[in-house]
């Protein structure tokens, strides 16, 4: 059993069987903590069919389980990027018997599913703070419309908001067939037992028949505070992006995950000019900070930096998005230990070493060498100490 020691976030993505859906092992988990399910909207984006607009927001189902205590034991949401397991099954209903693809919970009191779309993350975010995520998809929307003085019009199988002037605030919709299936369990910061903790999720999981979708993947948020000094976040940049082939090989990385890319150019060749001294601006945190911002970070790649740069990050932590999708709690907290291990790495003063041989197999080896010499224990007393400076 691998021993973590840092606090850390898990968010696994799994695939809900055939008349199954993410409310299936909701309700099990719940029932399994003696607790129970609450359902909200997750926020979250998708790309746009429309010329010259990028993507839509939308607002989806999304459930959480407390425990008997009322302690939060996770949430369960979609993930858009899982499309290859349903896209084959609707393949395959379209030459063979049609199965019952409909959930087996969809005549539960929490109405049926559907989705809210926007092209405003900022109108979204205001329908979403008044509207009950309860409501039935034949109220869906109206008690935003009541905040806008106006009313909900149907259109076809579409419910639409607009204001006074007739521009249109948002649509509901039905999901497509299919989309209670994708199933991201979130679990809250996890600070001990943390292979025990992910059993009691994904065992009801793999009971249930869930499985590991096509383009899965495994996220792994930790506390950011740490990383907050041009030492450490330049060893993460130097971490991500000069052993970046190694990390995906030693951790196999799923080469069919969705929205991994390299850390941008610019940021990597900011952490140059601080080695080299150039201006003697970047030796400074808030400017370094500042510069950083300006680079083009993303979520959307190996490693998500995108709090560090800002002082009011919605989460403080760093995300590590390259580990591959799993229902095996062992094998996820073995990899998430070889992180947490290359983490603490960069905390020491002396700059990561870029890969000395270019052989992949040699080049794994020197970064198994690299998580050697790290300490976990120092993920752990950096963040305490920030912690307690703030306090």
């Amino acid at each position: 059993m691998t021993t973590l020691h840092s606090r850390i976030g898990f968010e696994v993505e799994l695939m809900a069987p055939r008349g199954s859906s993410r409310r299936t092992l909701a309700d099990r988990l719940a029932d399994d903590h003696d607790g129970h399910v609450t359902r909200f909207f997750h926020t979250d984006s998708e790309p746009s069919l429309v010329p010259g607009m990028g993507h839509f927001w939308h607002l989806t189902p999304g459930y959480a389980v407390s425990d008997c205590l009322g302690r939060p034991v996770a949430e369960l949401v979609d993930d858009v990027t899982l499309v290859d397991d349903l896209r084959r099954d609707h393949e395959e209903a379209r030459v063979g018997p049609s199965p019952d693809t409909r959930p087996a919970d969809a005549d539960r009191s929490d109405g049926h599913p559907y989705r809210v779309l926007s092209d405003d993350p900022r109108l979204l975010r205001l329908v979403a703070r008044h509207s009950s995520p309860d409501a039935p998809f034949d109220h869906a929307l109206d008690e935003a419309a009541a905040l806008f003085g106006s009313t909900v019009e149907t259109v076809g199988a579409v419910r639409r908001l607009r204001d006074g002037a007739g521009s249109s605030i948002a649509l509901a919709s039905a999901l497509a067939a299919g989309r209670e299936r994708p199933c991201e369990i979130v679990t809250p910061p996890v600070v001990a037992d943390h292979e025990a903790t992910l059993e009691r999720l994904l065992g009801p999981a793999r009971q249930l028949g869930f499985t590991v979708p096509v383009e899965a993947a495994v996220h792994l948020h930790v506390d950011g505070a740490p990383f907050r000094s041009v030492t450490a976040f330049a060893n993460l940049v130097r971490l991500f992006s000069w052993w970046r082939d190694p990390l995906r090989a030693v951790l196999a990385t799923n080469p069919a995950c969705t929205r991994l890319a390299p850390l941008p150019s610019a940021v990597v060749e900011l952490v140059d000019r601080a080695d080299r001294g150039d201006g003697g601006r970047a030796r400074d945190w808030s400017q370094l900070q500042a510069d950083a911002a300006g680079t083009g970070l993303t979520k959307y790649a190996d490693v998500n930096l995108t709090a560090l740069v800002t002082d009011r990050p919605v989460r403080d932590t760093i995300e590590i998005r390259i580990l591959p999708g799993t229902l095996d709690a062992a094998e996820l907290t073995e990899s998430a230990g070889l992180v947490e291990r290359l983490l603490a790495r960069c905390l020491e003063t002396e700059p990561v070493p870029r890969p000395t041989s270019s052989d992949a197999r040699a080049a794994a080896a020197g970064l198994l060498d690299l998580a050697r010499s790290g300490d976990p224990a120092r993920l752990v007393l950096s963040a305490e100490a920030t912690s307690a400076g703030r306090r």
